[in-house]
């Protein structure tokens, strides 16, 4: 905004603000506009000559401003605030709605009244029911998990494990938010788990932010996370999979122990997996393209879980 722009605003601004106020001191309403005294009484010699069409001294705004206070004497029907144009209008009503569509960022009732008064502001302009916010999870609850980590409080989370198909309601310690292929996760200390877990905020359903502090374990480490989100270790479950050619890529996709090439081009790979429930959902997603050679415990309850779809589709 050029500084004639910024003059004309405040000049139309003036008459309202002084009219609610009679008598105000000079130094007040400079420090509550923003500008030095000079400004104001250049500003007030100004508005003195504004007014009506006619211009005759029944027309113009009348006002004192001597002995170091303002009053408005006559306002000519300038009393009311100005309203927000619709583009101002609109502004405010995206951001507020952004703010309500991101949840532990902001009160929401403070919001919800915010934007009532932005409605009535806009004298009708903008309608915030016609306004509709669609933010990702990403987006939505990113801002929620850098605050825990940065304030250093618990979160409380409804998260749903796509490896088991199930969702869950944990209270968790964080420790870091890192992006990686495209997502954001959160890598916490879980108190249901007893244990360190990624959590990906796209699989996040709702979160709290607690008004306790997090407290993971002394000794707990947040991870390197530069080589992958999931990184093998020793106590994680070894298993030995044959890959069809049509899942030759689960070998590039996943950290890989060992791999031998098979005719046809299928593959026999050796992988560490920290949740067994993941192979099992490849394995009876991939149409026979993908088995689980070891364990066999793990190859036999596969193959029961196989067995009761296809029991469940002859009995319909």
């Amino acid at each position: 905004m050029s500084a004639y722009e910024s003059r004309l605003a405040r000049l139309l601004a003036m008459v309202p603000y002084f009219q609610s106020r009679p008598g105000i001191a000079l130094a007040d309403a400079a420090a509550d506009l923003g500008i030095s005294e000079s400004q104001l009484l250049k500003d007030l010699d100004l508005l003195w000559m504004c007014g009506l069409p006619g211009h005759g001294p029944g027309d113009l705004i009348d006002l004192s401003y001597e002995g170091g206070t303002v009053t408005i004497i006559d306002d000519q029907g300038l009393r009311k605030p100005l309203r927000l144009t619709a583009e101002e209008a609109l502004a405010l009503v995206v951001a507020l709605r952004t703010l309500a569509e991101t949840p532990g960022v902001a009160d929401n009732d403070a919001v919800q009244r915010a934007l009532a008064k932005v409605e009535s502001a806009s004298g009708g302009a903008v309608d915030d029911a016609t306004v509709a916010i669609a933010l990702d999870r990403d987006s939505r609850v990113a801002p929620v998990l850098h605050r825990a980590v940065e304030e250093k409080r618990a979160l409380q989370l409804r998260y749903y494990t796509a490896a088991r198909d199930e969702t869950t309601e944990r209270v968790v310690d964080p420790l870091q938010v890192f992006t990686a292929d495209g997502h954001t996760y959160l890598e916490a200390w879980c108190r249901r788990a007893e244990g360190v877990r990624i959590f990906r905020a796209d699989r996040i359903d709702d979160l709290h932010l607690l008004d306790e502090p997090a407290s993971p374990p002394p000794d707990v480490q947040q991870r390197e996370v530069t080589e992958g989100v999931f990184q093998p270790a020793p106590e994680h479950l070894l298993v030995v999979l044959r890959l069809g050619a049509a899942y030759a890529w689960v070998a590039d996709f996943y950290p890989v122990e060992e791999a031998t090439e098979l005719p046809d081009g299928e593959l026999q790979v050796s992988l560490r997996v920290s949740e067994p429930a993941w192979v099992r959902a490849l394995v009876l997603g991939s149409g026979g393209q993908v088995e689980v050679l070891s364990p066999g415990w793990l190859t036999d309850s596969i193959r029961a879980d196989a067995a009761r779809a296809l029991a469940a589709y002859a009995a319909s």
